[in-house]
């Protein structure tokens, strides 16, 4: 997996942000301010059209430049937690101008340990965490397995982890305030982790 890969499975990110927006922005009506669906499309867009016009190969370096263009186009609290991921990336990949599923895993791991450190945030307070975790676990113990069926058990695994939010109790950002009445509701920053997946998984399926 080199750049190039990157860029076209971002593609389908991209695309699947862009047509799940309006559900995204219902989600996030429930018990927040309603622009999810905006913040995570154009954040998505911006780090694609970034990368179809940056000659960069090195991964890492890659990845630093995603995390600032997502920030900026993104300010949100989730596009804020979504650029500590891809910095975490970043310093795995570092010097790395091709990579192999399990070394994606890992950087893939790395960045949620930053999104945990820097956010305060850990798995089970109904957060993005609840779907990136489970998925990335996946992954990680399915690399054998090769990316279709990797990411396919990982996007199950990590569908399975957002519809598990609708039982947990928001503690982060405007959603904590609604305290117990967010019980029952399905976080949509969960929603956005297994959409990364539901899209990595398909691109490994493109014919």
């Amino acid at each position: 997996m080199t750049v190039s890969n990157i860029c076209e499975a971002m593609k389908y990110i991209s695309e699947t942000m862009t047509s799940e927006k309006d559900y995204l922005i219902e989600l996030d009506q429930q018990n927040g301010d309603g622009d999810l669906g905006i913040s995570m499309s154009e954040g998505y867009r911006s780090v694609l059209a970034f990368l179809l016009s940056d000659t960069e190969t090195d991964l890492g370096k890659t990845f630093m430049n995603m995390a600032m263009t997502f920030n900026e186009a993104a300010p949100s609290s989730l596009g804020t937690i979504t650029s500590f991921g891809m910095m975490g990336m970043a310093k795995k990949l570092k010097g790395k101008t091709e990579i192999d599923l399990g070394e994606l895993a890992e950087a893939l791991h790395s960045g949620i340990e930053n999104i945990m450190k820097k956010a305060g945030s850990k798995a089970g307070e109904k957060t993005i965490l609840d779907s990136l975790i489970p998925g990335i676990e996946a992954l990680q113990a399915s690399v054998a397995d090769g990316p279709i069926v990797a990411f396919e058990k990982a996007a199950a695994e990590a569908e399975a982890g957002s519809q598990s939010t609708r039982d947990m109790k928001s503690v982060h950002g405007r959603a904590a305030y609604y305290g117990d009445k967010s019980i029952g509701i399905l976080d949509g920053g969960s929603v956005v982790g297994s959409l990364i997946f539901k899209a990595l998984s398909a691109y490994t399926k493109r014919a």
